[in-house]
């Protein structure tokens, strides 16, 4: 039987250590694909998480993925939190997506261009239960096309 070197495990051992590290914070993440990479402002991204720690600190970011065609340099977003006991508030959030020059921010490949929008930091949650939040694009076109997801991520800071 072909003996393991200890050159081969240690690199192994020392990325799944990381990648189980890396997710221990995240309290929720989750993604909403657009059908034909097209995005109307009547069909909003929905996500919910259930919140069981009100002292914790969190971070809260979204995600687009894009077509290297999308046609503006930037997204606008409507995010619409429903707390537990019924509460809403609206965010109007502007994410750039590509630079003054036209260069695309955040990382891809190909035809695939991704950013992540910095949301809500070192925030807490008032209540436990269920958040919903409801993520609309406030671009001008009725139906945006070149958008392929939306995603949200809710991090803890201290863990």
């Amino acid at each position: 039987m072909k003996e393991i070197s200890r050159k081969s495990v240690f690199p192994a051992l020392l990325a799944i250590i990381l990648i189980s590290a890396c997710s221990r914070n995240t309290l929720y993440s989750d993604v909403v694909k657009m059908k034909n990479a097209q995005w109307s402002m009547y069909d909003a991204a929905n996500f919910s998480c259930p919140v069981s720690d009100t002292t914790e600190i969190y971070n809260v970011s979204l995600s687009v993925r894009t077509s290297s065609e999308y046609p503006y340099r930037n997204l606008f977003l409507f995010v619409i939190t429903t707390f537990p006991a019924g509460t809403t508030v609206t965010d109007t959030i502007q994410g750039m997506l590509t630079d003054e020059k036209g260069e695309w921010i955040g990382k891809g490949a190909g035809d695939i261009r991704e950013v992540t929008i910095p949301y809500k930091s070192n925030i807490y949650f008032p209540e436990k239960g269920e958040y919903h939040f409801r993520v609309i694009q406030g671009m001008r076109d009725t139906v945006l096309e070149g958008v392929y997801d939306i995603g949200m991520k809710i991090s803890s800071v201290s863990k």
